[in-house]
């Protein structure tokens, strides 16, 4: 699984990486789970908070957008923005 993780502010990319994880034994959660820690170690993020929406999102459009509501803290950016890459 790959996952492309991007930072934006006033609808430009500002940082953008992809993270990979090998799905051998694990479940599309756990790989994107892990993904997901990498995308965030890289920027130096806290891991968003997971609403059902998101979840939607995912199962609808392989895209998730994590907005300030979705951190816990005050973020720089406008918008964190998740897309699972198709291989």
């Amino acid at each position: 699984m790959r996952v492309w993780g991007k930072l934006l502010k006033k609808n430009k990319i500002i940082a953008s990486f992809t993270g990979e994880c090998h799905m051998d034994t694990l479940s599309e959660k756990e790989a994107l789970d892990i993904c997901m820690d990498e995308i965030c170690r890289h920027f130096d993020i806290q891991k968003p908070l997971w609403f059902p929406l998101h979840q939607k999102d995912l199962s609808q459009y392989y895209i998730v957008r994590f907005y300030q509501d979705a951190f816990m803290e005050e973020v720089s950016f406008d918008l964190f923005e998740i897309e699972v890459i198709a291989e």
